[in-house]
């Protein structure tokens, strides 16, 4: 409703200012206009109404770079008002709102534009050794990490060099705060352990917090802006280099023939869990994955840096799979819903519930 009502305002705005170019060139009676026009100044008003027509089509069909040509409109259209005032002065109400529409617009397209340029080069790696997962291969693994292998219908496919998925969820920032929906994109690549993530979340009505997380080169960085404009989070740094290996580490569930890479080190716990420590880089973190007795990834535990006022403090960090959450994506068996929960003395803080809509494999890296 928003969108369209500020679509509205900008062409109807954009339409009156031919009022003036009818003037100029006598092609009507306008006795709303009181000053005299010359036909300079009404080829003026006649670009002026072009520039934000152009603009309002943008807009609609959503190009992210509509307010350009909004700019040089509102200030034609201003210096415009500025000539007739005694007549035009209610149009800076107008022009005033659509100041507010180019700013919010230039935020999105900035920000937009700076994810696409950092996930270009994310994606510019090295093309990788195409082998199929076999059951040789298994070998030294724990038992239950076989069994998650079998189950998960990776044996016989391609090992998975890259991933491309799309998410949809809630999260809040508070044990007591609202839920907020979240729509995700995220690619992995695997030789080079990393990922990016961009995500959209819903903070209010009309209101959007822009986020990319990513993970590359052993380094995590995670930026966060308010109407994808205002920095909320800008998180870097050992605490964030080992949180992004973490999460790294845990999102193997969703391209397990992942497990066999070398920087990864298995080791057994009990039948049904396993000890999974990685290293790259200069950092080295580990975690405890449980299965069903079927091999179904059931749970995921560590200890990951948690942000506070006073300092970031290492607390649990807990993902739960929801059984009944599991999907096949290109034959591939992984849990396609499950939550994330800080385990608190406070309490456990439940602050992110997320499912996958849409995955694939080895389609997303572009080779230098």
């Amino acid at each position: 409703m928003i969108r369209f009502l500020f679509a509205l305002i900008l062409l109807m705005h954009g339409l009156i200012h031919l009022m003036g170019f009818v003037k100029a060139f006598k092609l009507a009676e306008m006795s709303q206009l009181s000053s005299p026009i010359s036909r300079p100044a009404g080829a003026l008003w006649l670009l002026t109404a072009l520039l934000f027509v152009f603009s309002t089509a943008l807009f609609f069909l959503k190009k992210e770079s509509w307010w350009m040509p909004a700019i040089p409109a509102v200030v034609l259209s201003q210096f415009l008002v500025f000539q007739c005032w005694q007549d035009a002065k209610f149009g800076t109400i107008a022009n005033l709102i659509a100041v507010v529409g180019i700013v919010l617009g230039y935020g999105a397209w900035s920000f937009n534009a700076r994810v696409q340029r950092e996930l270009s080069r994310f994606l510019q790696v090295a093309a990788p050794v195409e082998k199929v997962l076999t059951h040789d291969m298994l070998a030294g693994l724990p038992p239950v990490v076989q069994r998650w292998l079998e189950r998960s219908n990776a044996i016989g496919k391609p090992l998975v060099h890259s991933v491309h998925l799309r998410q949809k969820g809630e999260m809040r920032t508070a044990p007591e705060g609202k839920w907020m929906p979240v729509d995700a994109e995220q690619y992995f690549t695997v030789p080079q352990p990393g990922f990016f993530w961009t995500a959209d979340v819903q903070a209010a009505p009309y209101l959007h917090l822009a986020g990319r997380d990513k993970y590359q080169d052993g380094k995590g960085h995670m930026l966060i802006k308010f109407l994808s404009l205002f920095p909320v989070a800008d998180a870097q740094g050992p605490e964030t280099d080992q949180g992004t290996l973490l999460r790294y580490l845990a999102e193997i569930i969703w391209f397990p023939s992942a497990a066999l890479q070398p920087y990864l080190r298995w080791e057994p716990v009990d039948s049904l869990s396993a000890r999974a420590t990685m290293r790259f880089g200069d950092v080295e973190a580990g975690g405890v994955f449980t299965f069903t007795p079927e091999g179904d990834m059931v749970s995921f535990d560590t200890r990951r840096y948690y942000d506070r006022k006073g300092g970031a403090t290492l607390e649990k960090w807990h993902i739960q799979a929801d059984p009944a959450g599991f999907r096949d994506f290109e034959d591939i068996r992984v849990p396609a819903r499950s939550s994330v929960t800080w385990q608190l003395d406070s309490g456990d803080f439940t602050w992110f519930r997320v499912e996958i809509t849409d995955l694939e494999y080895n389609k997303a890296v572009l080779h230098p």
